[in-house]
């Protein structure tokens, strides 16, 4: 591995580190729409600032991305307020309208730079490493590198010193402000660290990796536990998970990094949608499965308790006549019989007959009386 590669690989990690925080709080919040919404919008503020100081290195066009993120939000909930149209729909009528005048105003006066279309939607963080920070005669690494560790420290931060002011203004609102703090105040003054983040990041990787960076990986975490800090931890590591391995795959293929990388963030999501523990795809198939045996063996204890004593106790109460009695498949019956006998609510007899445990036959009974 060259010392490129290296680079390139822990500025991936830094970035997905810094996009997956805040996006912690967004997926937590229900906006991960507005992550999107900032990603694209930005590009206005970069756009006209680029206008001004004709330098795409320049410092302001940071400032004027982040404030066009803040106006983007400002914009959303300006609009939702009113009552006419729902959030999701605010956010579709506002991004896409700051978007594309700066997509208008690039293709008509800044064609020549680094502002095309494809470098904003895809980055292309193979360049990264190129464009140096030197400071007195000195090679430093790659600048984005640094910006994007500044973020990161950033983030870091903010996260720990308004811990508590964060995950009261997300899951309580109402309780933030009976504590005295202002949840308008602590909203934005987040969507101004998510804007820093997105514009910090949109340079290297492009709009379409931040969205998938700041959404994919905090989503999983979230699908595999419901503690806050161990959900920021996941997301971090499954940030950095998707970046490294995208990376991987990227040079493996011959294929776009950041969109390897993109891609990658959504196979970790789909593995974390399928097998996590409790709110995975598959173990809500189980669970179901589970549910289902248990209720048949409920009805099994009842069905044999009806019959329990009378004259036809034992042609009834045999597993050949449990298709007939309680609409089961032969296959799904023995297994009904199979789950009762290891709970110890059913006993079968020397002539295949089923009988009641004492567990069985109170079980039997309280749920008939409930």
């Amino acid at each position: 591995m060259s010392w490129i590669d290296f680079e390139i690989q822990a500025l991936a990690i830094v970035v997905a580190v810094s996009c997956a925080l805040p996006g912690a709080f967004l997926v937590l919040r229900r906006m991960a729409l507005m992550s999107d919404a900032i990603s694209h919008s930005i590009l206005l503020g970069i756009v006209l600032a680029f206008f001004v100081v004709e330098d795409i290195t320049h410092p302001l066009l940071i400032l004027a991305a982040a404030a066009t993120g803040v106006l983007t939000v400002a914009l959303v909930e300006a609009l939702h307020r009113t009552r006419k149209v729902k959030e999701d729909a605010a956010i579709a009528l506002v991004f896409p309208a700051l978007f594309s005048v700066a997509v208008i105003l690039i293709s008509r006066y800044a064609g020549s730079v680094h502002l095309d279309l494809d470098a904003v939607l895809l980055g292309e963080i193979a360049f990264a490493p190129f464009r140096r920070l030197e400071l007195w005669g000195m090679d430093l690494g790659p600048r984005g590198l640094w910006m994007m560790g500044a973020i990161l420290l950033l983030n870091l931060l903010a996260i720990v010193v308004f811990y508590k002011e964060l995950k009261l203004s997300t899951f309580d609102a109402g309780l933030a402000a009976a504590l005295g703090f202002s949840p308008a105040l602590v909203h934005y003054a987040f969507m101004t660290l998510v804007s820093v983040t997105a514009v910090g990041a949109f340079d290297s990787v492009g709009s379409i990796l931040v969205v998938a960076l700041m959404i994919a990986p905090p989503a999983a975490a979230y699908l595999l536990t419901d503690r806050l800090p161990l959900l920021l931890v996941l997301s971090g590591a499954l940030g950095a998970v998707s970046a490294v391995s995208g990376f991987w795959l990227a040079r493996g293929i011959d294929a776009s990094i950041a969109g390897s990388m993109a891609a990658m963030a959504g196979v970790t999501f789909l593995l974390a949608l399928l097998f996590a523990p409790d709110r995975g795809v598959v173990a809500g198939v189980r669970r179901r499965a589970r549910q289902r045996l248990e209720f048949a063996g409920v009805m099994l204890a009842i069905h044999v308790l009806n019959h329990e004593g009378g004259p036809r106790a034992r042609a009834e109460n045999r597993v050949e006549h449990l298709q007939e009695h309680l609409r089961w498949s032969p296959d799904f019956a023995r297994k009904v019989v199979r789950h009762a006998q290891r709970e110890g609510l059913i006993a079968s007899g020397s002539g295949g007959e089923l009988h009641l445990t004492a567990l069985g036959r109170e079980h039997a009974r309280h749920r008939m009386l409930h």
